[in-house]
């Protein structure tokens, strides 16, 4: 193995930060192309165990996976500086496109290029749930996980929190239940430098939270950071995963964006570099911007930058506290039952978010409808929007062609364009 300069790294990750389209499985791909294949920078085992605890760790995995590239590199340094730079660019693109689509997001031409690209998100969406149930669903009791976790997120309302801590606690649980080969590992850290990780981290994190809540008088910013930070500490899974969690909050509890909004900033995320986790920082932008009922691009910009702190400080705080812990982990039978049954809990989140985007896109009209202790989107089936329904086909065509995700996004974005002309913009 190759151990390469800090300055050496510095444009590997930039670069990894620029390239980074098409959500985390092609992110992780890239990155072991990069550091392992192409430059011999980490082994085979520890990119693969790396990746097994980024899985477990709330947060984009992909970002967190550079990170503790970057960190085994050159300690605190060269994490921080992978970390950044993996969410940096993406992070710039998104705030000028959220004060484009502020500005400008009423324009029904607008309007028709975000349905296209909200076709083809579906799309990439059911995408996703076939490679997470492919790679996590490998047991009989694992498809039992899933269905259950779905049907308690769709059937029951349950907080998306309480769902997958019940399948890591069973996880782990069940592992006495299995057989498996126990490697022994030691632990190259002390407890008490452990624990000052954690608290500086703590500090750094909640400090300017504390401060703008404590003196700003900006009880919108406060709260953005609050609401956040919580949503930093549950984020299995990804984007993905989150979405109809923070939906819940965000739109039909917070008012801070509609539905048709939430979409449209995910498919934003779809089309830029970065972990598709920078949706939030679309959302914190407009909530910010609208605050004072008038227009204010400062205030958005504002929100934005309290939202990635938020978002992704919690990052370091988990990969810096655990990555020394990453072989001893690896080797433990109960921790790998958990991050099992964790990741076949999110198929059920992610087939549960699946449905929740495709009535919201498909149709003009979804309500929750209740049955007793059930309660259920339901669509008005006749207000179905065909358009939608045939650029969803052609991002169909287009994904399983194999023509990838930026193409199949561009000529949805230029089809949605073309029928604006010609059809009236819908919802």
């Amino acid at each position: 193995m190759t151990h390469p300069s800090f300055t050496q790294t510095l444009p590997v990750w930039g670069r990894i930060g620029v390239l980074s389209f098409g959500g985390p499985a092609a992110q992780i791909a890239l990155m072991h192309r990069e550091i392992v294949e192409d430059r011999n920078w980490m082994s085979e085992r520890e990119y693969l165990n790396a990746l097994a605890f980024c899985m477990l760790l709330p947060g984009p995995e992909a970002m967190q996976l550079a990170t503790y590239s970057g960190w085994r590199l050159h300690g605190i340094r060269g994490g921080l500086a992978a970390g950044l730079l993996f969410v940096l660019p993406g992070a710039a693109v998104i705030l000028a496109l959220a004060a484009v689509y502020l500005l400008y997001g009423a324009v029904p031409i607008l309007q028709s290029v975000f349905l296209g690209i909200k076709a083809a998100v579906l799309v990439i969406v059911l995408q996703a749930l076939l490679r997470v149930s492919k790679r996590s669903l490998t047991q009989k009791r694992h498809w039992l996980i899933a269905g259950l976790s779905f049907f308690g997120l769709f059937c029951l309302n349950l907080p998306f929190p309480l769902v997958i801590l019940l399948a890591g606690v069973y996880g782990f649980w069940s592992a006495s239940l299995q057989t498996a080969p126990i490697r022994q590992s030691k632990v190259d850290v002390s407890p008490i430098s452990s624990l000052a990780t954690i608290a500086l981290w703590l500090v750094i994190w909640w400090a300017p939270i504390w401060v703008v809540g404590s003196y700003s008088g900006n009880e919108v910013l406060a709260e953005i950071g609050l609401f956040f930070s919580k949503l930093a500490t549950v984020t299995f899974g990804g984007a993905y995963a989150v979405l109809a969690y923070m939906a819940q909050d965000t739109v039909e509890a917070k008012h801070w964006l509609s539905a048709t909004e939430m979409m449209d900033g995910l498919g934003l995320a779809e089309t830029t570099p970065g972990p598709l986790i920078l949706v939030t920082e679309f959302v914190g932008f407009l909530a910010g911007a609208r605050a004072s009922g008038e227009l204010d691009l400062g205030a958005g910009l504002m929100a934005a930058g309290m939202t990635l702190w938020a978002t992704f400080a919690p990052c370091f705080l988990w990969v810096f506290t655990g990555a020394p812990y990453i072989e001893w982990i690896a080797s433990k039978r109960r921790l790998s039952a958990a991050l099992a049954a964790i990741s076949a809990a999110v198929v059920g989140v992610i087939l549960n978010l699946s449905i929740w985007f495709a009535l919201h896109v498909l149709f003009a009209d979804v309500q929750r409808q209740s049955w007793g202790p059930l309660a259920v989107w339901w669509p008005d089936t006749g207000m179905i929007n065909p358009l939608a329904l045939t650029l969803a086909a052609a991002a169909v065509l287009l994904l399983w062609g194999e023509r990838g995700v930026l193409l199949t996004l561009a000529i949805c974005s230029v089809l949605g364009l073309a029928s604006g002309f010609s059809f009236a913009p819908f919802g």
